[in-house]
């Protein structure tokens, strides 16, 4: 579940066409950020975008397959492979990334406010 550094550059570089993209490494691959929603991930040298009902056509449609963290035949995530002409492409990566991004968006759990404690006097 490696990611080369010279495969980081390339995404990161690529991605420039999206806006400001951060990454952090997380359990030997890299998650992506575009204006702090996690939006896709890259492992193995392969990147992923976030899928939802909405924009999950475009990649079955090209026949690309979910992220499966531990093979073939573990569970898949809503996370889908980015075809290799689309991450040449800038006009097509960016809007490929807006519609990750929405998903992430739409998909984003409410942060969890901390619970303060109800002091007695």
């Amino acid at each position: 579940m490696g990611v080369s550094e010279e495969y980081r550059e390339y995404i990161l570089e690529r991605l420039e066409v999206t806006g400001r993209i951060t990454s952090r490494r997380m359990f030997g691959g890299l998650g992506l950020y575009l204006e702090g929603v996690f939006f896709a991930l890259v492992s193995d040298n392969v990147l992923y975008f976030k899928v939802d009902e909405v924009n999950r056509r475009d990649y079955e449609t090209a026949g690309m397959a979910p992220f499966s963290p531990y093979g073939e035949n573990s569970y898949s995530m809503s996370y889908y492979e980015v075809p290799e002409e689309i991450i040449e492409d800038d006009q097509a990566l960016a809007a490929w990334s807006f519609k990750a991004y929405e998903a992430a968006l739409r998909n984003k759990k409410p942060s969890r406010k901390r619970k303060t404690k109800k002091v007695i006097e």
